[in-house]
């Protein structure tokens, strides 16, 4: 991960991921396989009259939103739920990273905060399918930026050997907001590709404990090989995206002292 970061923000190479359905993945999220196959056709608006002219305005769409979060200049995010209650120090320098043609489907927009200004408590009610394993009901609580208690309503085991990978899996590495009035998933899929993405009714935030993007900082990010961890950008050969869907309501307070919901009810409120 680590190294794949560094040649992309280098213009080494190029990548797009996307998804085939099988037999095997719908299993997974126990779907038919016809059930799996649907949701990849509605995620990717192959069912639309001119998917490129969907993907285009979507395109256009996000990057709106991800030039008004960063001008906003944000200091901290606060995100709060029914089951969450957590603030994020984004830190400086910092951008909102959207849809860019790298994941199909992606709607989410995320940025890499400052892993040392993290604190509260995270949930993630959407379960995990990693490395073969399902995990539900991951819970998280942060204090200076580490990772205090975890537990696991199913997979502890498993969480509790990931988060003892390396120092900074532990930490977090991204922050992400997913509007539901982009994606059209709204299944449990057993692949991160498409539940970090999930729509549904309230849209889905997630965070990504270990490793961070250097593309999220605003600047040439080869610039700063040497300084990212002064400017707490997380370091780890983890990243794993944990998703809470429910309810929420998002704000953040401004460098300027001002503070602004910036999304509520799925939606960005922009």
């Amino acid at each position: 991960k680590k190294m794949s970061d560094t040649q992309e923000v280098l213009g080494l190479y190029a990548w797009t991921l996307c998804r085939y359905p099988s037999k095997e993945l719908a299993v997974n999220a126990k779907l038919s396989l016809e059930q799996y196959k649907q949701q990849i056709i509605k995620a990717c608006f192959l069912n639309e009259k001119d998917p490129v002219k969907k993907w285009k305005q979507l395109f256009s769409d996000a990057k709106k939103i991800e030039k008004w979060l960063t001008n906003l200049k944000i200091e901290t995010i606060h995100l709060e739920s029914r089951s969450c209650d957590i603030k994020f120090s984004i830190g400086p320098n910092r951008q909102f990273l959207g849809i860019s043609g790298h994941n199909i489907p992606s709607f989410e927009i995320f940025t890499s905060p400052d892993w040392r200004g993290t604190n509260g408590i995270y949930f993630a009610d959407q379960p995990s399918f990693r490395d073969g394993n399902l995990i539900k009901g991951v819970k998280l609580e942060f204090k200076d930026g580490n990772i205090n208690k975890a537990r696991a309503k199913k997979g502890d085991e498993y969480l509790q050997k990931v988060i003892k990978r390396d120092e900074g899996a532990r930490r977090v590495g991204e922050f992400s907001l997913t509007d539901k009035r982009f994606s059209k998933i709204d299944k449990f899929m057993a692949d991160t590709l498409f539940d970090e993405n999930y729509g549904g009714k309230y849209g889905n935030s997630h965070i990504a404990i270990g490793s961070s993007f250097s593309s999220t900082y605003k600047g040439d990010p080869t610039k700063i090989a040497g300084k990212k961890k002064q400017m707490g950008f997380n370091d780890s050969s983890l990243h794993w995206d944990l998703i809470n869907i429910e309810n929420k309501k998002v704000t953040a307070k401004l460098i300027s002292g001002k503070s602004i919901t910036i999304y509520e009810n799925g939606m960005f409120e922009y």
